[in-house]
C-alpha cells in the first residue's frame, strides 16, 4: 500500500495513493502505523489524511476477500478497532475527503475530529445495504456517535449519497472546498489546533468517546500515552 507521510509544521500529512484505496490488511498494516506514529511523538501535533485523484477509500476490498474470503472477517474487525482508535487518538484528526468516500471509507471518515470535503465532485455514502455487508453494533455505535442521529439513521438504512453540499448541510462534512483547497484547508484546520494543549485535547476526545472505543476493541487503559 502506498501511504506517503510527511510533515508540514505540526501537521503530519498522510496521503493515501493506492487507486480506489481500498481496506485490506496491507492498507490496514499502514493505517496502524501511521496511528502508532502518532501515538509515540511528543510535542505539538495534529494529523491530516487524504486520497488521491477520485478516491478518499472506496471501502473494503471486496474483489482481494472473492478470491481469499478467509480474510474478510478479521479485516473488518481490524477496521473496527482501527476506527476505535481514530476515534480517541491523541491528537487533533482531520479527513481531506477528496473524492469517494465509500462504505469503510465512509465510517473510516467518522474517525476523524473534523472533515473537509470536495465541494463539486465525489460522494459520502454508507453502502452496505445495498452490497449486504451489515455495520457490526460497534461500527455503528461510532457512526451514530460521531454524526447527527438523523443523517446517520438515514445514511445507514437508505444508502444516500451525498455530495459535498449535502455532507455539509446534514453534518458529515465539517466544511467544503474546491478541489485545490481541500488539503490546503485541511492542513491550514489542523496546523491551528496543533499548537492546543495536547494532553487536554486527548483528555477531551475520550470524554467523547472512550466508550465507544472500547466496544470496538480498542483497550485504552493498554495503550494510555
Amino acid at each position: 500500500m502506498a501511504l506517503e507521510v510527511e510533515r508540514d509544521g505540526d501537521v503530519l500529512v498522510a496521503r493515501w495513493c493506492d487507486g480506489e484505496n481500498r481496506l485490506n490488511p496491507a492498507s490496514l498494516d499502514a493505517l496502524e502505523s501511521l496511528c502508532e506514529r502518532v501515538e509515540n511523538e511528543t510535542g505539538p501535533l495534529a494529523l491530516v489524511v487524504t486520497g488521491d485523484a477520485k478516491f478518499f477509500s472506496n471501502g473494503l476490498d471486496l474483489d482481494r476477500f472473492a478470491a481469499h474470503p478467509e480474510e474478510l472477517g478479521p479485516t473488518a474487525g481490524r477496521l473496527q478497532v482501527l476506527l476505535g482508535r481514530l476515534l480517541v487518538l491523541p491528537c487533533y484528526t482531520v479527513a481531506a475527503i477528496n473524492g469517494h468516500a465509500f462504505a469503510g471509507g465512509a465510517m473510516l471518515t467518522c474517525g476523524f475530529d473534523h472533515r473537509v470535503m470536495r465541494e463539486d465532485r465525489g460522494y459520502w455514502c454508507l453502502n452496505e445495504v445495498e452490497i449486504g455487508l451489515p455495520l457490526s453494533a460497534q461500527m455503528g455505535a461510532a457512526v451514530l456517535g460521531r454524526l447527527p442521529r438523523a443523517t446517520a439513521l438515514e445514511a445507514m438504512l437508505t444508502a444516500r449519497r451525498y455530495g459535498g453540499a449535502e455532507a455539509l448541510a446534514a453534518g458529515i462534512a465539517d466544511e467544503i472546498a474546491a478541489e485545490d483547497r481541500v488539503l490546503p484547508a485541511s492542513i491550514e484546520r489542523a496546523a491551528a489546533v496543533a499548537t492546543k494543549n495536547r494532553t487536554i485535547v486527548t483528555m477531551h476526545k475520550r470524554l467523547a468517546f472512550a466508550q465507544v472505543a472500547a466496544s470496538c476493541g480498542w483497550d485504552l487503559d493498554q495503550h494510555a500515552r
